[in-house]
């Protein structure tokens, strides 16, 4: 039964890749920013309500929804993002975004259209499944907030594992990276305001320049990644905003900065804001200045559980072949899929969309992010695939 069962899947996966394109292509054309998802979740209820399956909202404009097997077993969750993001899409596609400066830059698009895709055959299977699928569709993946408010709505109440896809623009069609262990990086925020002297720019001796001490603060910053962090740990310390100053002739009171850090090391992590206040503290006071530090711990590491990412290299096995299990290095990109594994565990995996041929070969986030299709249906099987994989070896 279970041979049959596989090849099943890979041919369902196949059948319904024009309904699946057709998804994408949709959520596409009307991208939804984070919490602001009302449309996308309408379209997804009733999809799922022509599948006949169940569903509650949740976390604001999500979706909750249950396949249950006719055989008692495990719970799997499957989640797929929904969010877009303020980029200006740059394709000169057919089913390009009408919506101005809105885009699906990142591929939730996609996410979405193969959850559903998923959904459709596994719902059609029932009779085979040993267990529940939990379909998760989670909104407000990229402010980092949406995970914690399914969460908080009872996404993973009862859950057992997670299984993610993302699309990934960095590994060709046909490919899916889905090693254990830090796949991606914690994404954490911090905010640094320096308080000087201000005064006239002629007679800089009667005042402490914020715009010095600022300046002297990010470069001191640095010497965390390079002097204190061994080099194969690795830490990205990013300040991405930094403004003082009011007119050329003056000088600066105030400061203020803004800033990510990035690293997979949970020791490290924790560290990292006391480190920090130790260097800015000094560095301003060598001034004569004082400077405060706000940290936010936003996002964890997204780290893949052995035995899943074991379960799943075979899932990918069944449908690509032994070459399609595909070796790329972690990323120091974050993803609130890791709040999830946070509570349960679970893998995600990376799904390969890059195709140069189809001009497919821009950065997520990028105003030219296109996919090549062909990594939908691959997409939609894994999906359904890890699933009863994973139900049947925990099987009751």
């Amino acid at each position: 039964m279970e041979a049959i069962l596989e090849v099943d899947i890979k041919q369902l996966a196949k059948e319904n890749k024009d309904y699946v394109i057709s998804l994408r292509r949709h959520f596409h054309q009307y991208p939804e920013l984070s919490m602001e998802e009302f449309e996308t979740s309408k379209k997804i209820k009733e999809e799922l309500d022509k599948m006949g399956i169940e569903y509650v909202s949740a976390g604001g404009t999500g979706v909750i929804a249950n396949i249950k097997g006719n055989k008692s077993g495990k719970t799997i969750a499957l989640r797929a993002d929904m969010d877009a993001l303020p980029v200006e899409e740059l394709t000169n596609c057919e089913y390009k975004s009408k919506i101005d400066g809105h885009m699906h830059a990142c591929g939730h698009d996609a996410h979405m259209a193969m959850l559903l895709g998923a959904a459709k055959i596994l719902n059609n299977m029932k009779d085979q499944i040993n267990g529940t699928i939990r379909l998760i569709f989670q909104p407000s993946e990229e402010n980092a907030k949406g995970a914690h408010a399914m969460i908080r709505d009872g996404a993973i109440d009862g859950v057992d594992s997670i299984f993610g896809i993302h699309i990934w623009a960095q590994v060709p069609v046909g490919k899916v990276s889905l090693e254990a262990g830090p796949r991606m990086a914690s994404t954490d925020w911090f905010y640094i305001d320096v308080k000087g002297k201000g005064g006239h720019g002629s007679q800089p001796e009667n005042c402490i320049d914020a715009v010095v001490v600022s300046s002297a603060i990010v470069m001191n910053l640095q010497t965390l990644v390079s002097r204190e962090t061994r080099p194969h740990n690795p830490l990205v310390l990013s300040i991405g905003l930094l403004n003082s100053g009011t007119k050329l002739n003056v000088i600066a009171e105030e400061g203020h900065m803004e800033g990510t850090t990035r690293c997979f090391d949970p020791e490290l992590r924790k560290q990292l804001p006391i480190k920090m206040e130790r260097i800015i503290k000094s560095t301003a006071e060598a001034f004569g200045a004082t400077a405060a530090l706000e940290y936010d711990f936003a996002g964890s590491a997204v780290i893949n559980d052995p035995q899943c990412a074991e379960i799943g290299q075979g899932s990918v096995e069944k449908i690509l072949g032994k070459e399609g299990n595909y070796q790329f290095e972690k990323v120091t990109g974050g993803e609130d899929f890791c709040h999830y594994l946070d509570k349960v565990p679970g893998a995600l995996a990376f799904v390969g969309c890059k195709n140069d041929e189809k001009d497919c070969c821009y950065a997520h986030h990028n105003g030219k992010f296109a996919i090549d299709e062909d990594s939908l249906e691959i997409g939609t099987a894994l999906y359904a695939q890890y699933a009863i994989d994973f139900l049947n070896k925990y099987e009751k």
